[in-house]
């Protein structure tokens, strides 16, 4: 067993193939910490503990793959193996085969895609190299000869940005956000960054693209807003806008207009779909009981009331919404319901409203998405959302408010009303469009020559993806009606959610005064952002993310090669004579470009952020392998091949430079500066990986892309912006008594010395700098101390150890 085992484990030139599992098992060793539950499912056992057991089970019979710093998954393991359906299970199969059966698994599986940016090994994936045929090497090859000459003529920007018959024509919205709330971080990942990625993607394919934006300006919020600082509602919105538009102005957005609602523009469209809905009889009738409040002399919208939540009993509850429960509710349901402007309590009154009728409209709707959904690339939670809607029933939606601030509406014995924000906001879209270009009408009733796409996060998907279709489909005025609806999961600010209020979190305005740059900002939302769940922004992590994916892999890597040509070439790339190795290099690179068109096609962002991680790992790899830095001093063959080596992995570094211009512009436009790269080949990025610095080109200078983020830097801005989180300081030696504190506070420092020792392991897996371990462990410690003494638990010295 022992030679056999020696044979599996030490594949060419020693390298230990049991790395990408070890990986493997670090990362369920902290999804299981991170849950603290048992299981990984939750506290009993699910068909997926059995079936990742079964496939754990021959690796991890041997103590010497499980070692005790992977406590969470040990103690998971040894529950599952002591239970007697499983023991059956490892006598009379799993035991007969052991470790060996993992040997053609081993060989063959690439690496898992949850383990790319973590750390690897420094020799070249000569097996996954290996598995490309003749014809994919061949291909690549006849690619990259060919160069520059491939490249298509680069499109003229047209202005307006028009549809044109033939061609692939884009718009891409991006969730209108409300004028008078300053963006967060969730919010630009969730909507205006992760749409702006994919404009930059489309425009670099020469698809005709255009990109909008804007501030969603009427409504409720924005007259309690216009209260609150003195201003009419008007003065709020000019004031915000400017806010917002520089905010994404700093973030770099590339929006072809960024507007706002508060126009003609939006008056005549929003009026004319609801008269073309009242003409076919979508629009009802209907006496609703409202909250009034006598002392102020009007009804009161959903923002201006709050009480007690009728579901969950929080007292803070809005007057549409719980914000503790997430349930929806009715303000007359408010249980102690007060007016927000005056604080009396409000009476029930009947007024009049109009209706969308949903029900009358369901048929065409569900029609029309059996047609669109099939070949579309709606995310899973917002087709979830929208089958929700539909299995629970149509009801009729109230359109109007009893508000002056929004759009009047035209109808007899409602003139003092205007639209509900949740009607109107998404006609938005095309007032902004009309205020952009007279020929509107060309990308918005186009149906059969544009394809929409519309980025949001997942509470706007009921408006996109079901309340405007309604009525687009409803006015009968071929409207071009959402084909992509890519709606985000939330992000949230470390243990908790963003607040304004409480100074929690980082947001739009802030950033800037940070001293991080926007593409490390732009960076690290988009690793982190929640594509398929929820995720959460750490400092923590976005120092790991900028010292080890940045600064060590993608810098490290464009740095070495541009540095390599300047002084072991006079500053003009080599001649490059390919090896079978370099051909395969060339291939796998073009699959791995090829898999970034397949994936930001499809709009998985933080997905294909990771191929350009992936080709800047095997670019580091394959120099380290090569030592051209060695080979330039040998004979007259290894300066040829230091020469190849260094044109091939200056090439690579341009290539990185074009897919990088949707994620960080900047340090792209600085890469191709720096490589004096072709212009024509800083506009287009097709599917195969050419030579766009050929021999004999000439670069420019060549300087460091990124900062180090230190520990007492991103330590500095943690405590900045945590608000209320911020951990008060430890008590003296002296005070550090039995003093037992509420089961709340227990519950959170138990939470933070999870997450505490989460982030020590990752930090000691990584193989971090001792003193950044030193500084986490301390902090670890220190938590644990505060936690002894919450629980009343003595503090003792460890035996054999003295205190300094």
């Amino acid at each position: 067993m022992g030679s056999d085992r020696a044979a599996v484990v030490q594949g060419k030139k020693g390298e230990d193939v049991f790395s990408p599992v070890r990986r493997a098992l670090t990362h369920i060793d902290h999804s299981l910490s991170r849950r603290s539950c048992p299981f990984l499912a939750g506290e009993t056992e699910s068909l997926a503990d059995i079936v990742l057991w079964g496939a754990l089970y021959p690796l991890l019979q041997d103590p010497a793959y499980l070692p005790e710093e992977l406590g969470a998954l040990h103690s998971w393991f040894q529950t599952l193996s002591s239970q007697e359906p499983c023991q059956r299970a490892a006598e009379t199969v799993l035991k007969q085969q052991g470790v060996l059966a993992l040997r053609p698994y081993l060989q063959k599986q690439p690496q898992p895609s949850f383990l790319e940016g973590r750390a690897v090994s420094n020799e070249p994936e000569e097996e996954e190299l290996a598995t490309l045929s003749e014809e994919e090497i061949a291909m690549a090859v006849a690619a990259w000869e060919k160069g520059l000459e491939s490249l298509p003529p680069v499109q003229p920007q047209q202005n307006p940005v028009l549809p044109v018959a033939g061609e692939k024509n884009v718009l891409i919205t991006s969730a209108l956000p409300y004028v008078n709330n300053v963006p967060h971080l969730g919010n630009i990942i969730g909507c205006v960054l992760s749409a702006d990625v994919f404009a930059r993607y489309s425009r670099l394919r020469q698809w005709n693209t255009l990109y909008l934006c804007g501030t969603d300006e009427y409504g409720t919020a924005t007259e309690t807003k216009a209260m609150e600082e003195g201003l009419t509602p008007q003065e709020i919105c000019d004031k915000y806008h400017v806010i917002h538009a520089d905010i994404y102005r700093w973030f770099n957005i590339s929006f072809d207009i960024f507007g706002r609602t508060t126009t003609p523009q939006q008056t005549k469209i929003t009026q004319d779909i609801f008269q073309r809905l009242v003409a076919r009889g979508f629009v009802l009738q209907d006496t609703v009981e409202q909250l009034r409040c006598e002392h102020c002399a009007r009804f009161l919208a959903d923002r201006f009331v709050e009480g007690m939540c009728p579901f969950c009993g929080y007292e803070e509850a809005r007057g549409d919404q719980c914000d503790k429960c997430g349930k929806l509710i009715n303000a007359i349901e408010l249980k102690k319901p007060q007016c927000k402007v005056c604080r009396s309590c409000p009476v029930v009154k009947s007024s009049r409203h109009l209706f969308l009728d949903l029900p009358k409209l369901g048929k065409p709707l569900e029609e029309w998405l059996e047609k669109t959904l099939p070949g579309s690339d709606w995310t899973p939670n917002a087709r979830f959302i929208i089958r929700s809607w539909l299995r629970d029933g149509l009801k009729p939606r109230c359109i109007t408010r009893d508000l002056k601030w929004g759009t009047p509406v035209p109808l007899e014995g409602f003139e003092d009303k205007v639209f509900y924000v949740w009607f109107d906001a998404t006609i938005g879209y095309l007032s902004i469009t009309a205020n952009y270009t007279d020929q509107w009408e060309k990308w918005w009733k186009n149906p059969e020559q544009v394809s929409l796409y519309q980025f949001m996060a997942k509470d706007n998907v009921p408006f996109h993806g079901l309340v405007f279709p309604c009525s687009a489909l409803g006015a009968e005025d071929n409207y071009t009606l959402v084909s992509h609806l890519i709606a985000t999961e939330y992000l949230n600010y470390e243990d908790g959610k963003f607040s304004k209020s409480r100074g929690v979190g980082v947001f739009g305005d802030m950033a800037q005064d940070t001293g991080i740059p926007a593409d490390i900002w732009r960076f690290y939302l988009l690793y982190i952002r929640p594509e398929g769940q929820d995720s959460a922004f750490s400092w923590t992590d976005m120092l790991l993310k900028n010292n080890s994916e940045l600064l060590n892999n993608l810098g490290n890597f464009i740095n070495r090669a541009g540095m390599f040509v300047s002084k072991f070439f006079g500053g003009f790339v080599p001649e490059m004579v390919l090896t079978s190795d370099d051909r395969r290099l060339l291939a796998h690179v073009t699959l791995e470009l090829q898999h970034y068109h397949q994936l930001l096609e499809k709009v998985r962002i933080r997905d294909a952020l990771r191929s350009i991680l992936t080709i800047s790992r095997h670019g580091n790899q394959y120099i380290q392998v090569n030592e051209p830095w060695k080979r330039i001093k040998g004979s007259e063959a290894d300066r040829q091949r230091a020469g190849t080596v260094t044109g091939l992995a200056v090439n690579i570094a341009a290539l990185l430079s074009i897919m990088l211009q949707p994620y960080m512009p900047t340090v792209s436009a600085t890469i191709q500066a720096q490589l004096q790269l072709p212009p024509p080949a800083c506009s287009i990025l097709l599917t195969n990986f050419l030579c766009t610095l050929p021999a004999g080109h000439q670069i420019g200078t060549v300087s460091p892309l990124f900062q180090k983020l230190e520990n007492d830097q991103i330590e500095s801005l943690r405590q900045r912006f945590s608000g209320g989180q911020a951990k008060a300081p430890p008590k003296p030696a002296a005070v550090e008594t039995m003093t037992t504190a509420g089961p709340q506070q227990i519950q959170v420092l138990m939470d933070e010395v999870t997450k505490q020792g989460n982030t020590v392991r990752e930090l000691k897996a990584q193989k971090a700098d001792k003193n950044q371990v030193a500084a986490e462990v301390a902090k670890l410690l220190d938590l644990k101390k505060q936690l002894a003494l919450a629980e009343g638990k003595p503090l003792e010295t460890p035996k054999g150890k003295k205190k300094k």
